[in-house]
């Protein structure tokens, strides 16, 4: 066997399901996926807050909103809902370990890498979203809490009327946000936008994982037999998700409105989108929703396949390449 076998032989390009040791893996990947969010949640509240206003009602842009949020309401202002938004914790083992095993599962019927990842990223994201869907519709009214509630036609931002009581703990206030959901509109309101989200997510799943595999083909084509995997992988992550949120954003942003608004479908959604933006409708928070993209798909690729390295059992550890 002459060098290029032997080195095609031994380092896998994709460490499966059944390679790694899963008490490693799960803790590991809580971790990763809290510090992730964690780190970059002012931006997924600047972003929802750009799609819910009216035109540039409140801020001019993504630099503008992150300091105007700064300074009116201080840092806690960029972690509203945060901690209701933190749940996407156990949403997220529930659609790795979704992922994982349908991929693993399609393996087994010979499917091309591409369509594994295809649908294995639409199924894992029904599961995540299933599981989800209620905790994010309660963090973002947390997230515009304390925002002037003032009617301008269809558009208020506040639409719940909800003030922040100093006295009361972000436990009680989120209680209260869910009581007020439930005697509005019943346990439907928890998922509010759950068609909505699917519409949304399923296919920002489905396309970021294929495009990742795609992206990650021609990168291996393009780069040197010696450049790292590790690298490779999150140049492709990067890309991936900057393809899929060019694709979805419009389908975001009605989402937003759906869960914070309260309108009453999709297609009316759309049309009061349309009336108020017309084509600037598709740049709805673009800007901070690349940005929030760019980084997130840098930070999870290079924590997930970080952790997965780490979880690879012992037989397959001669065969992984950094």
């Amino acid at each position: 066997m002459d060098l290029a076998n032997a080195e095609e032989v031994q380092y896998l390009r994709t460490i499966e399901w059944e390679m790694m040791n899963k008490v490693k893996f799960f803790p590991l990947s809580m971790l990763s996926s809290f510090t992730v969010r964690c780190s970059l949640y002012p931006l997924t509240l600047i972003k929802t807050r750009l799609q819910i206003q009216k035109h540039d009602s409140m801020y001019s842009g993504l630099l503008d909103a992150g300091s105007k949020i700064y300074k009116t309401e201080g840092l806690s202002g960029l972690y509203r809902g945060f901690w209701v938004s933190s749940v996407q914790i156990v949403s997220g083992v529930g659609y790795i370990a979704t992922y994982e095993s349908t991929r693993h599962v399609l393996k087994q019927y010979d499917v091309s890498n591409t369509v594994r990842a295809l649908v294995s990223g639409s199924v894992a994201s029904l599961v995540g979203q299933t599981i989800i869907v209620p905790f994010d519709v309660i963090s973002q009214h947390l997230m515009f809490l304390g925002l002037a509630n003032v009617p301008d036609g269809k558009m208020m931002l506040n639409p719940l009327g909800l003030t922040v009581d100093p006295s009361r703990s972000k436990f009680r206030t989120t209680i209260d946000i869910a009581q007020i959901i439930y005697k509005t509109d019943g346990i439907k309101g928890f998922y509010r936008g759950y068609f909505a989200s699917l519409c949304t997510y399923v296919p920002n799943s489905a396309l970021w994982w294929t495009f990742y595999h795609i992206y990650q083909d021609e990168l291996y084509k393009l780069l040197p037999s010696s450049a790292s995997h590790l690298l490779v992988q999150c140049i492709a992550g990067t890309l991936g998700g900057f393809t899929t949120t060019l694709i979805t954003n419009p389908m975001d942003t009605i989402r937003a409105r759906l869960q914070v608004q309260r309108t009453n479908s999709i297609a009316n959604t759309f049309r009061g989108l349309w009336s108020e933006e017309g084509l600037w409708m598709f740049s709805k928070g673009l800007s901070a929703r690349l940005v929030q993209s760019v980084c997130f798909s840098f930070s999870i690729i290079l924590g997930y396949e970080t952790i997965k390295r780490i979880s690879v059992k012992e037989e397959y550890q001669d065969r992984i390449k950094w």
